[in-house]
C-alpha cells in the first residue's frame, strides 16, 4: 500500500500585522547596520490600529530619525490608501528603545572580563538553532511552503502593480500537497485571504485569484478537478492590517523558516543584528544544509547546533539526513566541521552578515532567496572532498 499524506503551509502578505512589525524592525536594523556595521539591536515592534511601539535596545553611533523609518517601512508596504486607521503619515509612533545591557555586552564582545572563559566574541545568548533543506524545489526547501510564498508574492506583484485596484496589503496564502511514498504528487487545496475595498465582490475577486495567481504559480501537473480554491472563505475581508488584529515581531516564526516541515528552534529573526546566534545561526545551519544536499550527500537534511551565552563554541552540532544519505550521518558530521567554523565570529565572516540586507530577508521567508548569502551552494565540493 502507498504512504499517502496531506501537509500543509501557510505564508502570509507584506499587510498581515505581524510581518508589518517584522518590516519595521528590520528597516531599524538595516539603518543602523548601513551607518555602523558594528551595531548591536534587538528591536521589537508592535502595531495595533493607528498606533505602532518600537522597543528593545539597540547600541550604535547611527544618527537615526525612527520615526522616519517607519513611516517609511509602513508606506512601502502600501498603507496609504485614504480610508486606512493604519496610515504611513497618520500613525502615532512611541519610541521605547534603550542601549544594550552591559552585562550581556560583555559576554558578546571580543574581550577579557572576569569570569568569562575566553577573549573570543561569544554567543548573544543561549538556545537551539535548525536549518533544514531537501531536494523538493528548486530552492532546496518544502513544496508547500515554497508554493505558499510564491502565491503571495504575486497578490503582493497584483496589488502594487495596480492590475487590481480593489487589493489591500493584508493577505494570506496555505497549500496543502499530498504525498505518495514521500513525493509531492498534487495540491488538495489552496486558501487565499486578501483584503479588498469595500466594493470589490466576492465572485470576481475568486475568479480573479483562481486564473491570475492560483493557475499562474502552481503547475498545472499539480492541480485536478478536485483540487479545492477556497478564496476569501469567510465572504468579506474589508477591515485587515492593524487596524483589525494586533501585530508583533517574530510571531510568524514556521511562515520564515520551513512552512512546519523542519524543526525550528524557537528564537525569532526579525530586528536582530547578527550577534545574536538565533538569528545567524539559523542561516548558518540553513547553508550547511542546504549545501549537504545540493552536493548529493543526502536527499534531506536537518542540522542542529546550539549556544551557550557568552562562549564561542556550539555546544553541540548534530547532522540528521533521516536516512538518505549516500554516507553514515557521523561522516558527513565530520565533514562539516572540517568546512565551516560555528563560532559566532566565523559565522558572521563567512556569510558576510554586517551588511543591511535584512530588509529583504523579512517577507515570504528567509530561505529560498538566491540572493542571500545563506542561500548559496558554494561549499559542496569541499564537502564532497572530506567526505571521502
Amino acid at each position: 500500500m502507498a504512504d499517502s499524506f496531506v501537509f500543509s503551509s501557510e505564508s502570509v502578505g507584506e499587510g498581515h500585522p505581524d510581518k508589518v512589525a517584522d518590516l519595521i524592525s528590520d528597516s531599524v536594523l538595516d539603518a543602523c547596520l548601513e551607518q555602523d556595521p558594528t551595531s548591536r539591536v534587538a528591536c521589537e515592534t508592535l502595531v495595533k490600529s493607528n498606533q505602532v511601539v518600537i522597543a528593545g535596545e539597540i547600541t550604535t553611533s547611527a544618527k537615526l530619525n525612527y520615526e522616519q523609518i517607519v513611516r517609511a517601512a509602513i508606506r512601502d508596504i502600501g498603507y496609504t490608501n485614504d480610508d486606512d486607521v493604519f496610515h504611513a503619515d497618520r500613525v502615532f509612533i512611541h519610541n521605547l528603545l534603550t542601549r544594550q545591557s552591559p552585562d550581556i555586552a560583555q559576554g558578546v564582545d571580543a574581550r577579557a572580563v572576569d569570569g568569562k572563559d575566553t577573549a573570543e566574541q561569544g554567543a548573544g545568548d543561549q538556545g537551539l538553532m535548525f536549518g533544514f533543506a531537501c531536494n523538493e524545489t528548486p530552492e532546496l526547501m518544502p513544496t508547500a511552503v515554497m508554493f505558499a510564498h510564491r502565491l503571495g508574492r504575486e497578490v503582493t506583484k497584483l496589488r502594487k502593480s495596480g492590475a487590481a485596484n480593489w487589493l489591500r496589503p493584508d493577505a494570506k496564502s496555505q497549500v496543502s500537497i499530498r504525498y505518495e511514498n514521500g513525493k509531492p504528487v498534487k495540491v488538495e487545496n489552496v486558501v487565499i485571504s486578501t483584503q479588498h475595498a469595500a466594493s470589490a465582490v466576492h465572485s470576481e475577486i475568486r475568479d480573479f485569484l483562481i486564473q491570475n495567481v492560483i493557475k499562474k504559480v502552481i503547475p498545472a501537473s499539480m492541480l485536478d478537478n478536485s483540487t479545492q480554491f477556497l478564496i476569501n472563505p469567510t465572504g468579506r475581508f474589508v477591515i485587515g492590517g492593524p487596524e483589525g488584529d494586533s501585530g508583533l515581531t517574530g510571531r510568524k516564526i514556521i511562515v520564515d523558516t520551513y512552512g512546519g516541515w523542519g524543526r525550528h528552534g524557537g528564537g525569532a529573526f526579525s530586528g536582530k543584528d547578527p550577534s545574536k546566534v538565533d538569528r545567524s545561526a539559523a542561516y548558518m545551519c540553513r547553508w550547511v544544509a542546504k549545501n549537504i544536499v545540493a552536493s548529493g550527500l543526502a536527499d534531506v537534511c536537518e542540522l542542529q547546533l546550539a549556544y551557550a551565552i557568552g562562549y564561542p563554541e556550539p555546544v553541540s552540532i548534530r547532522v540528521d539526513t533521516m536516512g538518505t544519505s549516500k554516507v553514515s550521518d557521523q561522516v558527513i558530521g565530520k565533514a562539516v566541521r572540517q568546512v565551516f567554523g560555528f563560532k559566532p565570529a566565523q559565522i558572521i565572516k563567512q556569510l558576510d552578515l554586517l551588511r543591511p540586507i535584512y530588509r529583504t530577508t523579512t517577507n515570504y521567508g528567509h530561505f529560498g532567496k538566491a540572493e542571500l548569502p545563506w542561500e548559496q551552494t558554494n561549499k559542496t565540493n569541499e564537502l564532497l572532498s572530506a567526505a571521502k
